[in-house]
Order: C-alpha cells, then structure tokens, then sequence
C-alpha cells in the first residue's frame, strides 16, 4: 500500500515546532518578534528606519534582522539608525524560516534586546506560511500596488495581525481607493487593524513600534479567522489565486521568480562594517 505524503506539510509542521520553541525562549528573556512581511518595493525599509532610530529616542532596546536574496543594502540602511542589524542572504530560497532565524540571533543578539523586528524577503508567497517564532506579523502594501491585492495574496494578508498601507504621500496622484482597498483587506481578514503612513511625511509614525510593545505586552487581541482555522485542521493550502501554489514556488507576477528549496541555504553575509556599526551599540 502506497502512501502519500504531503510534503510541504511535513516541512511547515517542523518549522511550527521549532517557532514555538524560539518564542518561548525569546518571550523568557523579554525579546518580542515582530515579522514584516511585503513585496518588493512597499517601503518596508524607509518606514523601519524611521520606527528603529524613534525606538533609539524612546529609549527601547531594540534590533533588527534583514533577509533578501542578494545585497546587503537594506542592512546599511537599517544600520544608520546605530541600533544592532544583522544580514542575512538567503540564496534564492524565498522566506526565512524559524530554525534558520534561531540560528543567525544565537550569539548575536544582544541580552537586553525587547523588540526585534524581522523584515522578512520581499514576496507575500512562501514567507506566509512559515511562522518565525513572532508575537506580531505585519503585512505592509504600498498605495502603488492596487487595491485588490489583499485579494490577490489572501493567505498573507489573512493572517496578519496588522496591516500598514505605505506611502500614503503619493495616494492621491496614484488615486489609491482606501474605503477599497480596506474593503478587500476586511473580505479576508474582518477585524484587522488598518494604519496609514508616509515614511516620508511621518504620517503613522510610531504606529508600528506601539503596537509592537503592545504585543510583547501581550496586548495584541487580533486573532485572524484563517490561523484559527489552521490552529484547529493543521496548515491548509490556499488555491484561492492563481499565483499562489502550495509545492514551494512563488510565481509573484511583476516580481523575481524566487525558488522555495528544502535545503539549508542560507548564509550570514561576511562585510563587516554592518556587524561594525552593529555592534557599537
């Protein structure tokens, strides 16, 4: 008798033991993860940078982890703001998962760190199923990326706790339809909080990192509808868009075809004026 196993199951029930094993110690020694996740190009690193040196004034030790395929240009970036950052170059595999992160924070994340925030690799696809070991996930969208594109990535955007809409200083050039746009978010996650911003006009600024400190308070109250569900029946597949498919392949049209390999890949890029400026701090 043949049996058939689901293979991407095995591999996200795997990575959902060892999330929890990262939370539980990280939540022990006082450090909340919160996981960002967005496609390429939403400002995800313009709206961190201005939320990590805000921290730096509020006095809330904080730090941060940036995984993308190639280039360490976010960690520069993210590193300006003279709190710890670290890099990670992935290889062409997809997403971060929760074993791979426990390895790049052994050693080097600092004692007394109370936020870390995780931007994940550009792609709503393969990251939206692997949870990191997080207290809060973000799903952040652009105005320039349509509406419609809760509909389009709903298994990302339906399981966010938090959804922030970026670059809310071009709206109305690019006549981005918010009532629509919260409309769709609503049709697969009712109930999620919506925040505006603008990293470059400071609109929202400081949204992000309160809501952060609000969830290692375990003050978060959103529980989206589809993690309870996948809580109940294990992880479900979501065929609901065509350019969603469950066996590893992010087919995120308008972006790089990033291939999900089971192997371990993912290396810690070596420059190290990033570790540097890192760990002045």
């Amino acid at each position: 008798m043949c049996r058939v196993v689901d293979l991407r199951q095995a591999v996200l029930a795997k990575n959902d033991v060892a999330a929890q094993v990262l939370r539980t110690e990280l939540t022990a020694r006082g450090t909340t993860v919160v996981n960002l996740l967005s496609s390429p190009g939403s400002g995800k690193t313009a709206l961190l940078e201005r939320e990590l040196l805000l921290a730096r004034e509020r006095g809330v030790a904080v730090a941060a982890l940036t995984a993308d395929l190639a280039t360490e240009n976010d960690a520069l970036r993210l590193a300006r703001s003279g709190v710890p950052v670290k890099q990670v170059l992935t290889d062409g595999l997809c997403h971060l998962e929760a074993a791979m992160l426990g390895r790049h924070l052994d050693g080097w994340l600092p004692e007394d760190t109370r936020l870390l925030f995780v931007e994940n690799v550009g792609n709503l696809v393969c990251p939206a199923g692997y949870d990191l070991g997080e207290s809060l996930r973000v799903v952040l969208a652009s105005v320039t990326e349509g509406e419609d594109k809760p509909l389009k990535y709903p298994t990302a955007f339906g399981l966010a706790q938090l959804v922030v809409v970026t670059k809310t200083d071009i709206a109305r050039a690019v006549e981005f339809d918010e009532a629509a746009f919260r409309a769709n978010v609503d049709q697969v996650n009712p109930g999620v909080e919506v925040v505006l911003t603008s990293a470059r006009a400071g609109e929202g600024l400081g949204v992000l990192l309160d809501r952060a400190l609000a969830a290692g308070a375990g003050a978060v109250t959103h529980t989206p509808v589809m993690a309870r569900q996948q809580h109940d029946h294990g992880h479900e597949h979501d065929h609901s868009h065509g350019h969603e498919h469950g066996h590893g392949h992010a087919l995120d049209h308008g972006h790089d075809h990033d291939h999900d390999h089971d192997g371990d890949l993912d290396h810690e890029h070596p420059h190290p004026h990033v570790h540097t400026a890192a760990q002045t701090r």
